[in-house]
């Protein structure tokens, strides 16, 4: 069940036996409660993610990452001071049958309500995709939960991307798109009117993650890409391999990643984009 997804799969195998629903629900907000509960607090707080009336549809791939979301979604709704919605939609891109089983498994298990529908992106991306089909897929699977969540009457959606995403992302844009750009908390559809994507993950770690579903037992879907598979690997492994060798010598080296963007300096760049116009530092040189 093993494959090579846009942001970078890797097997995991628990180590425990499965918990139970209540088991898994009470150790988000004990157990894991400083690495998971108050970093998805914060994030929600600091960014204002989720507020009154929202009807937010969370999106399940049925990896570690949505899994969580979930989870963190209904605690939310339970013990928060905002009254919103939830729905969970699950987007079956041409999963095998196994793979659907799993998802459904997961699910059931987590008391997920989830509502899953088929679209058949792996069908259009192994046509048109070359080597690299993670981006395009990336682009499709959003685009056609934008327009569940927005027949579901949703008006936001939210997805799983955590910490290292944020850094990996920046990272990956440095080095091999030549720009200087990261992933936000949160962002307007530029295609789906009055539609929002939410990162409630925002500032939770991965190997955190990966320790709560080990607890919880769960087999966890991996990217299940049935393209990606017969085709080359993407960059992002390369950029976690990186990552990973750059913190045996500085150990805060993913906090400085993920902080430079904000401490962007203006006065010291060459040049920035503001609304899809580019600017040079050469245009305000003379007035400074």
């Amino acid at each position: 069940m093993s494959g090579i997804a846009g942001k970078g799969c890797e097997i995991i195998i628990p180590q425990e036996e499965k918990k139970t629903v209540k088991e898994i629900e009470r150790s988000i907000v004990k157990t894991y409660r400083k690495e998971l509960w108050t970093k998805f607090i914060k994030a929600v707080k600091d960014y204002n993610l989720v507020q009154e009336g929202d009807k937010i549809a969370v999106a399940i791939s049925g990896g570690k990452d949505s899994l969580l979301l979930a989870k963190l979604m209904q605690e939310l709704k339970i013990h928060g001071n905002v009254n919103f919605e939830l729905e969970f939609i699950a987007m079956d891109p041409g999963y095998h049958s196994q793979i659907r089983e799993l998802l459904e498994e997961n699910c059931k298990h987590l008391e997920i309500p989830v509502t899953i529908y088929k679209s058949g992106i792996f069908d259009v991306i192994d046509e048109k995709a070359k080597e690299y089909p993670c981006y395009l897929c990336a682009r499709m699977r959003r685009g056609s939960l934008y327009a569940k969540a927005k027949e579901l009457g949703c008006n936001k959606l939210a997805l799983g991307h955590h910490y290292n995403d944020v850094i990996e992302t920046t990272m990956l844009n440095v080095l091999y798109a030549g720009n200087f750009k990261t992933m936000l908390p949160k962002l307007k559809s530029a295609n789906f009117e009055n539609m929002e994507l939410i990162r409630p993950m925002y500032y939770i770690e991965e190997d955190n993650i990966k320790k709560f579903i080990n607890y919880c037992g769960i087999w966890p879907l991996n990217c299940a890409c049935m393209v990606a598979a017969k085709k080359i690997g993407n960059k992002r492994y390369e950029i976690k391999g990186l990552i990973k060798e750059l913190k045996k010598n500085f150990d805060g080296v993913e906090k400085s990643i993920f902080k430079s963007a904000e401490n962007v300096n203006v006065d010291s760049i060459l040049g920035w984009k503001k609304d899809g116009e580019k600017v040079s530092y050469l245009d305000e040189y003379d007035e400074r």
